[in-house]
């Protein structure tokens, strides 16, 4: 039975699970994890009706658990399944024309080596992204120009050194986790990388052709969760620069209690500091070892204010106020109905809407649509 706290069920779209969830206008865009593993088109002009538009459909073995759109172009990743994928399909970018959201048309691929694009940022011309490329161990970090959609342009690349093995760089990881980014966010000429048990980077991207390491922080091994967004805040809170940095409940380097979120002061951005974390009350107590999928999934990379809602895995939408970065507040919550055949919910991702209206994917079962009075 579902538990809400300041939130409120509007209805439920039922559709195969998601990665992630995004709406422009009053179309809302899912990512689906696994077969069938398009992306799914629905209209939520009428959010207790929502009508599904259309399918965007993959060839088994690939998934485009990815989507952004902004200005009428939607991009979705294509990354390899494990190794069944045909090859000749390939990972990259796929890239679309949605100013008829129900007939979106195909306009260029932009292909990559390796498994392919895992996640990105869009802001309508520049995509950050996490590809696999020729020559690297890992993911890298990657923007491409799509002033031109048909005709997508790498501008940048950046990389922990030692990645590229094709450039003879030294491997000094070899008992260590493989380096993997994860995914860029962009603010301002910034970049806020996220790298898996590598921790984050901040980037200066001024000269896009050139980012230039700014700082960085690991808080693995010590915590064994892989960093997994990197969110930063666009106004100071209590007179600081902000940023919050969600590590996913998965991939853990040893049986450990649930993940959670760090808040980190930026004020001197060459010096990161944590300054508080982000925690749903009562699920560690002791700090013993739980299941994967208990704690921190990540944010929603649009929010209102100071509220931030987060997917938090078994434990649904988490909505936590830090207008006192110092102390971060939960102040709602919702966790869905258990999907027919799990154990617990699976929330995966969340965003909202300019209506304020959130959405909520599980891996299993569709989004659920939410309002809330505290926006």
């Amino acid at each position: 039975m579902q538990k809400c706290k300041n939130t409120q069920f509007v209805s439920h779209i039922d559709c195969p699970g998601g990665g992630q969830v995004w709406v422009d206008g009053t179309t809302l865009y899912i990512g689906h994890m696994s077969s069938p593993s398009g992306t799914t088109i629905v209209d939520v002009s009428d959010p207790r009706n929502p009508r599904k538009l259309t399918t965007v459909e993959l060839p088994p073995g690939w998934h485009s658990h990815k989507v952004r759109v902004k200005d009428g172009i939607m991009v979705v990743n294509h990354e390899k399944l494990g190794q069944s994928g045909d090859p000749a399909f390939g990972g990259g970018l796929a890239i679309y024309d949605v100013t008829k959201p129900a007939t979106p048309k195909l306009i260029s691929k932009w292909v990559t080596a390796g498994r392919g694009v895992h996640r990105y940022d869009f802001d309508g011309r520049y995509a950050y992204i996490s590809p696999t490329a020729e020559g690297y161990v890992g993911n890298i970090a990657m923007i491409l120009d799509l002033a031109d959609p048909a005709k997508p342009e790498e501008v940048g690349r950046w990389w922990i050194p030692g990645q590229w093995k094709a450039g003879g760089e030294p491997y000094p990881w070899d008992d260590w986790v493989t380096p993997r980014c994860h995914h860029p966010m962009r603010m301002g000429n910034r970049l806020y990388v996220s790298y898996w048990h590598h921790g984050f980077f901040i980037l200066d991207i001024e000269d896009m052709a050139r980012p230039k390491l700014v700082s960085s922080l690991n808080t693995s091994p010590a915590f064994p969760h892989p960093t997994h967004t990197c969110l930063p805040i666009p106004q100071p809170l209590m007179g600081r620069n902000v940023m919050v940095v969600a590590d996913e409940d998965v991939a853990k380097l040893w049986p450990a209690a649930p993940s959670f979120a760090w808040v980190y002061d930026i004020t001197e951005e060459r010096l990161p500091i944590p300054i508080s974390t982000i925690r749903v009350p009562g699920i560690d107590l002791d700090g013993s070892p739980q299941p994967p999928m208990t704690g921190c999934h990540q944010p929603s990379e649009r929010f209102r204010g100071t509220i931030i809602p987060f997917a938090w895995f078994a434990n649904g939408l988490r909505l936590f106020d830090i207008a006192d970065p110092f102390a971060p507040q939960e102040v709602g919550h919702f966790i869905p109905d258990t999907p027919v055949g799990a154990d617990r919910p699976s929330s995966n991702d969340v965003t909202i809407d300019d209506r304020g209206l959130i959405y909520l994917v599980d891996r299993i079962n569709g989004v659920d649509i939410i309002e809330t009075n505290l926006f």
